[in-house]
């Protein structure tokens, strides 16, 4: 076992060396990279909805970074089995969203712990279970379960910052606001200067702006940004580094300042839908079936003066 175990790493460096390299159109799904020493990124399968996912290994066990969906949720499992025989014991949920958080039983019925920011539970609290009830209908993976609803996280982070560290790793969870949605959790590792970004990052046109603070995204970003990063692991599409960051800034930035330019000018959102065209800078962001969709989510946003789906005073 410590032979084939050996062999597999060695592997898994090798294709560590190509990961820092590829670009969008180098997608490989449900293969695992090395980024670091014991760190492994998990391109997800986005044909079946699946998210990425980060494998950290602890000195005992390994920590996981986002739940996915149930069938996301199997298929990193037996990557972590098949690249270390420790133990998963905490699965963290970036956030709310079904391809990130819907496999959380598969997880605690293996004995794993799921954590995320308080506001990932209280956007449960107040969206599902209509969320899960709608995916049921459409995926399989989902409606196996009979659940009437999600399980949400068994613990939660009530500070903006909390770390895991046993003396061989340091893993930090932060909090830096409301972006792709309230509850946006990043995973920092300062030693190997790695980000894990959940949705707030994307590498190409896969942002959803349902649940954003579209304005305030960029602030996030910025935030976040001041880490020392070297590679950034997003929620969708292949790793980067710093890259990434700017970019999915940029394009939040170019997206609000376009449409706040229409909403002064007393412009229909129809005719935003029809009109604008992000610059050339942020096109790897840019989504032709999405785009509609979020000019109006920004629309709303500004013209109602408050971020979509704000909760009332």
């Amino acid at each position: 076992m410590p032979r084939l175990r050996a062999l597999l790493l060695l592997g898994f460096t090798f294709l560590g060396g190509l990961a820092l390299v590829v670009s969008r159109s180098d997608a490989n799904p449900e293969t695992v990279r090395i980024v670091a020493p014991g760190v492994w990124f998990r391109e997800g399968d986005m044909d079946q909805g699946h998210c990425n996912n980060i494998i950290i290994e602890m000195k005992d066990y390994l920590i996981v970074v986002d739940a996915n969906y149930p069938s996301g949720a199997r298929a990193a499992m037996a990557d972590a089995r098949r690249i270390s025989p420790k133990p998963v014991k905490y699965v963290f949920d970036t956030h709310h969203h079904g391809d990130h958080l819907y496999g959380n039983p598969i997880w605690t019925a293996a004995g794993a712990t799921t954590i995320a920011f308080k506001q990932v539970g209280e956007e449960l609290k107040r969206l599902e279970p209509a969320r899960w009830q709608a995916a049921a209908k459409t995926r399989p993976d989902v409606a196996e379960l009979h659940r009437d609803g999600p399980e949400p996280p068994r613990q939660d982070i009530n500070e903006p910052s909390y770390v895991l560290s046993d003396g061989s790793r340091k893993v930090e969870f932060r909090y830096f606001g409301w972006a792709h949605t309230r509850g946006d959790g990043f995973v920092y590792l300062p030693k190997e200067q790695v980000l894990c970004s959940g949705d707030a990052v994307v590498n190409g046109p896969y942002n959803s702006t349902t649940d954003a603070n579209i304005g305030n995204w960029p602030t996030v970003l910025e935030a976040a940004g001041k880490l020392k990063v070297k590679y950034v692991l997003p929620g969708h599409g292949v790793m980067g580094g710093r890259e990434l960051l700017t970019g999915q800034a940029q394009f939040m930035k170019e997206l609000y300042k376009a449409v706040k330019e229409g909403v002064d000018q007393h412009k229909k959102v129809e005719e935003l839908q029809a009109s604008i065209q992000l610059p050339r800078a942020v096109e790897g962001w840019v989504g032709e079936a999405s785009l509609k969709r979020q000019i109006k989510d920004a629309f709303d946003e500004i013209s109602q003066g408050k971020p979509r789906g704000e909760l009332p005073n």
